[in-house]
């Protein structure tokens, strides 16, 4: 069954036709997908879908083989990816403290040295770390590190937050606390865009769902009606336990 279109509505990211081929595989192939501002777009699909890979490619990490990115109409550039963050999975931690590793991040952003001491202290306030302020990065615990994490890429203002997989190895309060600065993150006008494995964590956090499968969408719509009524071949295999990844898909 084909995937079914999305509503037209004015897009703040879009994919047209969007490829990328790796090792002699297509791992995206002609993927489209508007992603509208304000909204929590969450994408999910079993191992190999492309997933990780396509928030690389809206952010800019990756150049697709096809296709393009647009952000606002225009191709994506430099001053487009000012606009945005990206949290992966796993932590990435500067050897500094948390206070520096926020620094650090806003001063790569250009700002003023009094509007920076006041970014990390909301950040850190924002992600309850003010008393490991002093304390090096890489040495909290795997939840303080995502939180931090997250309250970085924040600190920058973004218009739009990519988060892969960000709580897949948390325990349940640590990814209590890492929903609830997204979901205050969304509340302040960010726009979402989220991997998840988790149908409950997509039900807390989104308002759309992007399902993948072999590097193109199978279906789109809000998340509740591809949750509990999914139209797609691909998205009922998934649901149902049947959809498991093939000995030709590759991860990247």
């Amino acid at each position: 069954m084909p995937a079914q279109r999305q509503q037209a509505a004015p897009g703040l990211l879009e994919a047209r036709g969007l490829t990328f081929e790796a090792g002699g595989a297509r791992l995206i192939d002609g993927l489209d997908l508007v992603i509208r501002p304000g909204r929590r777009t969450v994408i999910m699909g079993p191992n190999g879908a492309g997933k990780s890979l396509t928030l690389r490619l809206l952010h800019g990490l990756l150049q697709p083989s096809a296709g393009a990115v647009l952000w606002e109409g225009r191709p994506l550039d430099r001053a487009a990816r000012r606009l945005q963050a990206m949290v992966f999975q796993r932590p990435v931690m500067l050897r500094r403290s948390v206070r520096a590793n926020l620094r650090f991040a806003l001063s790569v952003r250009g700002l003023r040295r009094d509007e920076r001491r006041a970014r990390e202290d909301e950040a850190m306030q924002r992600a309850r770390l003010c008393h490991l302020a002093r304390r090096p990065a890489r040495v909290l615990s795997g939840g303080e590190q995502q939180r931090l994490t997250v309250a970085r890429a924040l600190a920058c203002h973004p218009r739009v937050l990519f988060l892969d997989e960000p709580t897949s190895s948390l325990d349940p309060q640590s990814t209590q606390m890492i929903e609830d600065l997204v979901n205050e993150a969304h509340g302040d006008g960010v726009t979402v865009v989220m991997v998840t494995h988790d149908p409950g964590q997509a039900r807390r956090l989104g308002d759309d769902l992007v399902f993948l499968h072999d590097g193109r969408v199978a279906e789109y719509g809000p998340v509740a009606q591809v949750l509990n009524a999914p139209r797609s071949d691909a998205a009922i295999a998934w649901r149902d336990g049947r959809l498991h990844l093939q000995p030709s898909q590759r991860t990247f």
